[in-house]
């Protein structure tokens, strides 16, 4: 291919995992930068912070679309339902055609082994690491996986489950909007006894399968939502935005055994309000509140 092309999206960085994972979903996208950074003499002279580097293979999205003016539906619907400007960030996007220059590797020198928390390490598929005695290490390609664990929202569900590991090793976990299936591989590794994974995009389940058979773990993973589920399970994790985990409490807690848990992510704090209506009218309990700024998780119970 003698062309390729950089799509720039100005954002609110607290956004930058999801904006990435609409990018995945819905272009044909070989990566992305979160943040370049330049330095001089040990200081950081120049940040990208803000601004979502794409490398695409097309300037069109899979329904045709120009992928700019697809960005801009995308905001346009998250303000309708209840995002704010500053929330999102302007979402203007700059389209630049560029000569191939093996740009499918150059963006991976920017990608490193991720500590998500004091147990849990991320790594690139393409470096080596030797964890610690106490470590347990995910391996990912976060050029292909919708989700690389860095985000706040996936290490306020980690947390919460190294927190509670008597729901999870040699406990049932379910994993609902898993979409790459990291916290199900983490939960597995943590030592739960079956994990099941669900999520409503079908581009993404072939991608946990695979994620799950890299890190050697053994989940359950299918196209479906939290309503057709009729197993209950010791610990959930439900890693999604505030108006769907309105929506889906219900679900949640009739899934959820009496003596479990649920690990309720994704949340700004602004938003806080919709899901804590959403608790209260379920008669669910907070055993736990955890928060990465702007980000908070609740822990709750039955």
């Amino acid at each position: 291919m003698d062309k390729y092309y950089e799509l720039y999206i100005k954002i609110n960085p607290d956004m930058e995992d999801d904006v990435a994972n609409i990018c995945f979903e819905n272009f044909d996208c070989e990566g992305v930068l979160l943040e370049e950074q330049k330095f001089k003499e040990l200081e950081m002279t120049e940040t990208s912070r803000g601004t979502l580097k794409v490398f695409l293979r097309s300037p069109k999205s899979y329904d045709g679309k120009d992928v700019c003016e697809f960005i801009k539906e995308k905001h346009s619907q998250l303000l309708s339902k209840g995002f704010t400007e500053t929330e999102l960030g302007s979402w203007d996007c700059a389209l630049l055609e560029k000569e191939n220059e093996d740009w499918s590797k150059k963006w991976k020198e920017n990608w490193e082994v991720t500590h998500i928390s004091d147990r849990v390490v991320i790594v690139p598929s393409w470096l080596e690491y030797k964890p610690k005695d106490n470590e347990i290490t995910v391996s990912l390609d976060p050029g292909c996986a919708f989700g690389t664990g860095t985000h706040q929202t996936t290490q306020l569900c980690v947390v919460a489950m190294e927190q509670n590991l008597n729901k999870i090793i040699n406990k049932n976990v379910a994993d609902i909007g898993m979409g790459s299936g990291i916290l199900s591989i983490i939960a597995k590794k943590l030592g739960a006894k079956f994990v099941y994974g669900c999520d409503n995009d079908d581009t993404v389940i072939d991608v946990a399968k695979e994620n799950a058979e890299k890190n050697n773990v053994e989940c359950v993973f299918e196209l479906g939502t939290a309503d057709k589920i009729t197993t209950q399970y010791d610990f959930i994790c439900a890693n999604i935005l505030h108006n769907v985990l309105y929506e889906i409490m219900p679900e949640l807690k009739r899934i959820l055994k009496n003596d479990g848990l649920i690990s309720l992510s994704g949340i700004l704090d602004s938003k806080k309000d919709i899901v804590l209506e959403a608790i209260e009218n379920n008669n669910l309990n907070i055993v736990k509140i955890n928060y990465m700024e702007p980000w908070i998780s609740y822990v709750v119970s039955k």
